[in-house]
């Protein structure tokens, strides 16, 4: 038997600095980017909530004051968020870790997703498959051009092998959600930053643990870059559908 959507808890990886639209957005940090009359990441938590999924931490850092105080003053109906800030950089598995830490929920597992980027994928899938897995999963994305993004080797029973360096041509992307056992998260390295890559999947499958990747076609977008963040409105309008 796989997972129901309430067996598990998000946690939103908010806290990044944005170097590289930082003139874009004034005051703002990159996941309150105003997209659609909304700020991006709250597009993230709507589309969460379509998937099912009303418990929702959210890791901020720079500027997170700005993230916690939307969602105070304007919260999205049915669903539960917190927010935890890192003083310090600890890395995209560090700053999960602390959020998780920090609800003080205790779910079956956790999803974990970027707040700069969407995969509109239906996520159903993932959480099933976790009953033929010890640790948990990822989603993969096939791109024609993944030169921008890391990507990752499967093998014949769609679990992870190892993750790719960055290169041309098409590839099999890491679209950064995961899903991992809750009790996974007692065995995390001590070091920050804490990388999910190098340090907490590198350690799993070192360890023998099994990770599944599921393959997924669906809208994708990362509003990191000065070229990807004007298409942001029209991407959220064109796939209404997809958000609560």
């Amino acid at each position: 038997m796989g997972l129901q959507a309430s067996d598990i808890a998000a946690v939103v990886l908010a806290g990044g600095f944005g170097t590289r639209i930082r003139h874009l957005l004034a005051d703002l940090p990159k996941p309150m980017a105003p997209v659609a009359e909304k700020p991006f990441v709250e597009w993230v938590v709507r589309y969460l909530k379509k998937q099912g999924i009303t418990r929702i931490g959210l890791s901020t850092g720079y500027l997170g004051d700005t993230i916690e105080a939307h969602f105070q003053s304007k919260p999205v109906a049915g669903v539960e968020t917190k927010c935890v800030r890192e003083t310090d950089p600890l890395g995209t598995a560090g700053g999960f870790w602390q959020t998780a830490k920090g609800t003080e929920w205790s779910p079956k597992a956790w999803l974990v997703l970027n707040g700069d980027s969407l995969a509109l994928a239906d996520l159903k899938p993932l959480w099933n498959g976790l009953a033929e897995s010890d640790a948990g999963g990822l989603l993969g994305l096939q791109m024609e051009d993944a030169a921008r993004y890391g990507t990752l080797k499967v093998n014949g029973q769609q679990q992870l092998v190892s993750f790719e360096e960055k290169r041309p041509g098409a590839g099999l992307i890491n679209a950064g959600v995961y899903l991992l056992r809750h009790e996974l998260l007692a065995g995390f390295p001590a070091q920050r930053p804490l990388s999910f890559e190098r340090d907490v999947f590198g350690g799993l499958l070192a360890a023998g643990k099994s990770l599944r990747v599921l393959e997924a076609e669906c809208p994708f977008l990362d509003i990191g870059t000065p070229e990807t963040l004007p298409q942001a409105t029209e991407f959220v309008r064109a796939n209404g559908g997809c958000f609560a």
